[in-house]
């Protein structure tokens, strides 16, 4: 259920950066108030996914998907241009948000050697 949280939490997050852009400065009341509803849902669902995906992973997919998605639809719903360097970041922000969902499914799975203390910090002698 978690993924499902954070797939919410992308899409309103979307919405809100969406609403900034048709606010117009937030000189238009509608989309100025969307902004944020839209934000408050994505911090809501995304705090719900936070207890079962580890905050590295879930903040990565987050940010990076909502950023995959506002360049799309800057492309295609508001006509901005799409160059090269645009679609190299994509390809590296899909092959980064892959790579760290690999991760977290491995060091997830039976047989996996799970850390003794997560939380323990080492002593450098200081």
């Amino acid at each position: 259920m978690a993924w499902v949280y954070l797939c919410v939490a992308i899409l309103l997050e979307v919405a809100g950066t969406t609403s900034m852009k048709l606010s117009d400065g937030f000189t238009r009341p509608l989309p100025s108030f969307l902004i944020l509803v839209f934000y408050c849902g994505s911090l809501i669902f995304l705090t719900l996914a936070l207890k079962s995906i580890d905050i590295s992973v879930a903040y990565a997919v987050w940010s990076g998907m909502g950023i995959f998605i506002i360049t799309l639809i800057g492309v295609f719903y508001f006509g901005e241009r799409m160059t090269l360097l645009k679609i190299v970041a994509l390809v590296f922000i899909i092959v980064g948000v892959t790579v760290l969902n690999f991760t977290e499914h491995r060091e997830n799975s039976p047989g996996h050697p799970a850390e003794e203390n997560p939380t323990e910090t080492v002593n450098n002698g200081n």
